[in-house]
């Protein structure tokens, strides 16, 4: 039988709190994800530090501060906004995910996005830009990536992509999105995500992607 010593039960008491508050029905959907969050890293540490003869309750606090950020970043405002966009692609071959960062990853692929060698976004891609500009939280940040295919070098490539996701973030500047909470990579052809060596897989690569997150309050 497992002893439970008075380190233990300090952590399986602060557990029990925690997971208590986070479950507390007055809570907002984001002042509960901060709280979920805060009370898996909080019995976490708890735990860790029991087990390893550490103070239950100090490295209850240090989980619980690291838990809350990670559990705050991805709130209801983000996954209505996912749903939405998912609604507005369905069918288009655009794919949208959340990523293990809590990032919300809009991926566009060049049948929707820009033509060979070019920059200028397309009329399928306008409505699709329009929904992701629709009720974002003041907080949430936009980052834009653009991609090439292999065809070319790195001194058409390298600006090109940056052109790319430069023309969408102009775009969503136009849609109300702050310019000044939008940031522009350019990743030329360093990322390929299919074969360069068929046509279909250069199509694949040349493709923008659209991160939004939302910093923890």
């Amino acid at each position: 039988m497992t002893r439970t010593t008075p380190r233990r039960s300090a952590a399986l008491s602060i557990l029990a709190t925690v997971v208590a508050l986070a479950g507390c029905e007055s809570m907002s959907e984001r002042e509960k994800g901060t709280a979920q969050g805060a009370a898996i890293g909080a019995a976490a540490g708890a735990l860790i530090g029991a087990a390893t003869g550490g103070s239950a309750g100090q490295s209850a606090v240090i989980g619980g501060v690291v838990g809350a950020v990670a559990g705050n970043l991805w709130s209801k405002n983000m996954e209505d906004k996912r749903k939405a966009m998912e609604a507005a692609t369905a069918g288009t071959g655009i794919e949208v995910a959340r990523t293990q960062d809590n990032q919300l990853q809009v991926n566009v692929p060049s049948d929707l996005s820009f033509d060979i060698g070019r920059a200028d976004i397309k009329p399928a891609l306008r409505p699709v830009l329009d929904q992701f500009a629709q009720g974002l939280d003041p907080k949430m940040r936009v980052r834009i990536v653009g991609h090439t295919d292999s065809t070319g070098n790195d001194a058409i490539n390298d600006p090109l992509s940056v052109q790319r996701a430069t023309s969408v973030r102009n775009y969503l500047s136009n849609r109300g999105v702050d310019p000044a909470r939008t940031e522009v990579q350019g990743r030329g052809s360093r990322e390929p995500v299919a074969d360069n060596t068929t046509e279909a897989g250069r199509a694949m690569n040349r493709r923008v992607e659209i991160f939004l997150s939302e910093p923890a309050a």
